[in-house]
């Protein structure tokens, strides 16, 4: 019987969401830049990005680290992660 890798679904589903959202929409011209665009959306991901899992929290509100302010919808602007690639609005 030939050999079949396990399935790993969170790794799976870890590449695709970093291929999808970040490496689809970025160029990169050496593993450095690389290594440098993953890091910035690493941060996004994990800071700045709501999850539905969470039910629309950050991880770093949900874990404690952070305290999420109360936006005031008539008061906002936004905030550029990851060179542009989004903005998230935040409290002004």
């Amino acid at each position: 019987m030939p050999y079949v890798p396990l399935s790993h679904p969170f790794m799976e589903r870890l590449i695709g969401t970093t291929r999808r959202e970040c490496l689809d929409h970025t160029l990169f011209w050496n593993a450095r830049y690389l290594e440098g665009k993953l890091g910035e959306f690493r941060d996004y991901y994990n800071l700045h990005r709501v999850h539905e899992s969470l039910e629309g929290k950050t991880p770093a509100v949900a874990s404690g680290e952070a305290v999420a302010r109360r936006a005031d919808p008539r008061r906002f602007r936004w905030q550029g992660h990851c060179r542009g690639l989004f903005d998230l609005p935040i409290a002004a």
